[in-house]
């Protein structure tokens, strides 16, 4: 029986011009998408904390005032490193030796990194003409402590929220306090508003249309003007349908938001949450920061966790169970990638760096090896990927930026400067 000849070597299998273009129709516009949509981090320095001031409670000198205060209280109750390690329930001697320093300096050089004029919920209801007035000085004062260098790098208000039986006088402050800021000397480079108790994507669409119009009638560039969304009802994080409705409003901010801020005791008690189980730690709160954190990822929107309200006031054991309670509660939320948070007293500052510093400083080491071992391909008893190498990138960067690190010591560590740093990071 004859034997079928042989095949020849088979030509390879290409894809065809034509699905070659098909491919390039369908993604391409999807790729300008995603670039709108998900831009990545922001290069720009992001506070450890926001320190809320209400309106009638803010005067020229309240930085200051609370530098001092929170001075005095590091003093007299962690006044040594040994001292700060008992009152915090820590035994690493080494660790605050070093942190210790770090915060007494920030303390006396820059005790708040930024501060919200609140005409909410902190300041409450006043007659239409004193709120304007307040709405004018707070504006005014801005103005002058950024001209004289006192402000803190970031500040601005928290207005009232854009619901119906509020909703003129919300609108009413902003134009005043946007109006006045313009009359004495323009925007300052890190003015942030935040708009409460957000319950429905309109109600961003509104307010991007209002900054819009301003931005217009003041000559502004357009896009100048952003804000911060607080995530302090249900429907905020789920809507009726069923849907993330965070992710909807970061869309409907278009590109105006730059923050998504947990409202901690408005949230839990629209979960229902007695008032003594309110907490940052609590299962609803954590499930709402998840989902914040899912919705945000990418965006450039950054995140910020809330408050405790159990204040570091009154004898020693009382500070101490205080700041043993906010330091736990800053640690647990850095440890969950929630790099800001609020404060509410100056003898919060105090547990706020000590938590913020210790937790960069005692990654030092760690982070510095495993980026010098990525960088030379050396292996290791880890093995990390490029996302890896951005957030040990950016993990240096935070630290950098807040004063728990100093440039010269990374650089010694692994040859790198805050520009390389930058790159790697992907800022």
């Amino acid at each position: 029986m004859s034997q079928p000849p042989e095949a020849g070597p088979a030509a390879p299998v290409t894809f065809s011009a034509g699905a070659r273009a098909a491919v390039e129709s369908l993604l391409t516009p999807v790729d300008a998408e995603l670039t709108r949509r998900y831009p990545g981090e922001r290069a720009a320095r992001q506070p450890v904390h926001t320190v809320y001031v209400p309106a009638d409670a803010f005067g020229a000198h309240t930085v200051r005032e609370w530098g001092a205060q929170a001075l005095a209280v590091f003093d007299e109750h962690a006044g040594t490193p040994g001292r700060l390690a008992r009152a915090l329930g820590v035994a690493d001697d080494a660790l605050l030796a070093e942190v210790h320093a770090r915060v007494r300096a920030k303390l006396a050089r820059e005790p708040v990194e930024d501060l919200r004029i609140d005409f909410e919920d902190g300041y409450g209801p006043r007659p239409d003409a004193e709120e304007d007035a307040a709405a004018v000085r707070a504006a005014q004062l801005v103005a002058a402590t950024v001209a004289d260098g006192s402000a803190p790098p970031y500040l601005g208000i928290r207005t009232k929220c854009l619901e119906a039986a509020v909703r003129a006088r919300g609108i009413r402050i902003l134009e005043l306090f946007l109006g006045t800021l313009l009359a004495e000397g323009g925007l300052p480079d890190g003015l942030l508003l935040t708009l409460p108790k957000v319950s429905h994507t309109a109600q961003v669409t509104a307010l991007v249309r209002l900054l819009e119009d301003y931005e217009r009638q003041a000559g502004l560039p357009a896009g100048r003007l952003g804000f911060e969304i607080q995530i302090e009802t249900t429907r905020a994080v789920l809507g009726p349908d069923g849907r993330a409705t965070l992710a909807l409003m970061i869309d409907a901010a278009e590109g105006r938001a730059t923050g998504l801020h947990y409202g901690t005791y408005d949230y839990s008690a629209a979960c229902g949450v007695g008032a003594a189980h309110q907490s940052l730690d609590h299962p609803v709160a954590d499930h709402a920061k998840a989902v914040m954190q899912a919705a945000a990822a990418g965006t450039g929107v950054r995140l910020s966790d809330g408050s405790t309200n159990v204040l570091p006031t009154g004898p020693a054991e009382q500070v101490h169970a205080a700041w043993r309670l906010h330091h736990r509660l800053v640690r647990r939320s850095l440890a969950r990638a929630y790099y800001q948070g609020w404060d509410l007293h100056p003898a919060q500052l105090p547990t706020r760096y000590a938590a913020v510093y210790a937790f960069y400083r005692e990654g030092l080491d760690a982070a510095c090896a495993r980026l010098t071992a990525y960088l030379a391909k050396a292996g290791g008893a880890v093995l990390d990927e490029p996302a890896t190498a951005r957030a040990l990138a950016g993990h240096l960067l935070r630290g950098l930026d807040c004063g728990a690190l100093d440039p010269a010591e990374i650089t010694a560590r692994t040859g790198l400067d805050r520009s390389r740093l930058h790159a790697l990071a992907g800022r």
